[in-house]
């Protein structure tokens, strides 16, 4: 008879962790126990909390993800517990369609990062889970026994439905009428879905680059490769707006009618603006924008990722009508249930990509117009590969205990503002503003900077980045 493993024990050895939104790591740690244990512990970690006997899981386009969905289902059989399998779909069709059904969700999926690695994303029945939980997760000690083989999964395209309804219903046939866009499919989750989705409203839409192999596209990191393509659709097609997301739907990427991607903050600033929310909540990386434009009662600033975004709505629920969240990556949460055209729209307070997209492309205006109205704020960020966290640690540490003299190296005005919330963010006496924070999903620092103009804002960042190497 097999020795009984422990999910604790076992998570704890296979260099698996949690990063801003889910469990993050290469895929050869992902082995079918560690899948297992992970499963389990999420599992038991709330089955005090609420009644279920099912748990729904779907995946990314990854190599990797499938047999990790197995695995995951697999394990739970040892709880006596059913699974559900949704196929190929976007973390939020899945999350949405859960959430209908009272019960939890396990998503498989790295996001935006490359291949070789790969994640869990968890949700409770009432959604995301938070920080709390994570814990919770890794450190539950339910015995399992090691996993000796594998079932296949039965696909149901009951989630796709159900989140291709929640927008269909939402707007007319017509909506998009006299549009043309451009959907940049790559390797996202919801290729499947955009197209016909965006045709059923009226666009006229063309598919662009889809890929057989796995892109890991980066929503705040757009590469230079990644911008020209768009500019030249644009050229090419006439579009008035290009689509798409990373790699699982959760984050948009939305370029006007130049073919100009828009920072995913500013596309948040714009939805929120154009569902007149009340209340948001927004990571501290966000642009300042959103407090200069004067269109919300309150916006609260919290860490980076999404289950601190998640956790502020509790309150902001409790003293405004309307709220909502979003991060510098784009992805959208709405955290009460709204009225839209007359029509209710529930709460999905996790990322989402296709709600931003479809407020600015309903707007009779073109999105270069939309952005004319806005603070003239620009960010620009960009990451360091192959950094190890504990070394962005101890350069954040060391900076931080002379900031003077880093704006002073940097040839920079002096500083009049530190904000250590979530890494080390600097205020200049120009308003600028550089920001340094180690990626809480692979070993890569991270570089946000604003200023009042793009050229500028990539500018501080450059410089940031072209000292760092320098010491390193």
């Amino acid at each position: 008879m097999n020795k009984k493993l422990v999910s604790s024990e076992v998570i704890s050895k296979s260099g698996i962790a949690f990063g801003t939104s889910g469990a993050r790591g290469l895929v050869n740690d992902f082995t079918a126990d560690v899948c297992a244990a992970f499963a389990i512990a999420f599992v038991k970690s709330i089955d005090n909390e609420f009644s279920f006997n099912t748990v729904a899981l779907a995946i990314d386009n990854r190599p990797s993800s499938y047999t990790m969905a197995q695995a995951c289902a697999q394990g739970l059989k040892q709880l006596n517990i059913d699974t559900v399998y949704y196929g190929v779909i976007p973390t939020p069709a899945l999350a949405y369609k859960a959430m209908q059904d009272a019960m939890p969700c396990i998503m498989i999926t790295g996001s935006h990062i490359p291949f070789d690695r790969n994640g869990l994303k968890f949700y409770r029945p009432d959604g995301e889970i938070t920080k709390e939980d994570e814990q919770a997760i890794l450190h539950n000690d339910a015995p399992f026994a090691p996993l000796s083989q594998i079932s296949a999964l039965t696909v149901s395209n009951a989630a796709e439905q159900a989140y291709i309804s929640r927008y269909a219903a939402l707007f007319s046939g017509d909506a998009l009428a006299g549009k043309r866009i451009g959907i940049y499919e790559h390797s996202s989750a919801g290729r499947d879905i955009y197209k016909s989705l965006f045709e059923s409203l009226g666009a006229e839409v063309t598919s662009l680059e889809r890929s057989d192999t796995f892109v890991p596209i980066d929503t705040e990191a757009v590469s230079d490769e990644d911008k020209q393509k768009a500019r030249n659709w644009s050229k090419t097609y006439g579009f008035d707006a290009i689509f798409s997301t990373d790699g699982d739907g959760d984050r948009p990427l939305v370029a006007d009618e130049s073919g100009e991607w828009l920072r995913g903050d500013i596309l948040g600033l714009l939805c929120s603006q154009l569902l007149n929310i009340d209340a948001l909540a927004v990571p501290v990386s966000c642009n300042t924008a959103i407090e200069k434009s004067g269109y919300f009662k309150h916006v609260a600033r919290t860490k980076i990722g999404s289950p601190y975004v998640i956790a502020e709505f509790a309150d902001l629920n409790k003293a405004y009508e309307s709220v909502a969240g979003f991060e510098a990556n784009g992805g959208y949460l709405l955290g009460s249930n709204i009225t839209l055209n007359g029509k209710p729209l529930s709460a999905l307070p996790t990322r989402d990509a296709l709600l931003p997209a479809f407020m600015l492309l309903i707007q009779p205006q073109s999105i270069s117009s939309l952005l004319k109205d806005l603070p003239q704020r620009f960010t620009a960020s960009d990451r360091l590969k192959a950094f190890p966290i504990a070394k962005s640690k101890a350069l954040l540490e060391e900076i931080t205990s002379d900031v003077a003299r880093f704006i002073s190296t940097l040839n920079l005005p002096a500083h009049t503002a530190v904000d250590t919330t979530d890494g080390l963010r600097i205020t200049l006496e120009s308003n600028d503003i550089v920001h340094l924070r180690p990626s809480g999903n692979a070993p890569e620092l991270r570089c946000y900077s604003e200023s009042v103009t793009e050229k500028m804002a990539m500018t501080l960042v450059e410089s940031t980045f072209k000292y760092i190497k320098s010491i390193k």
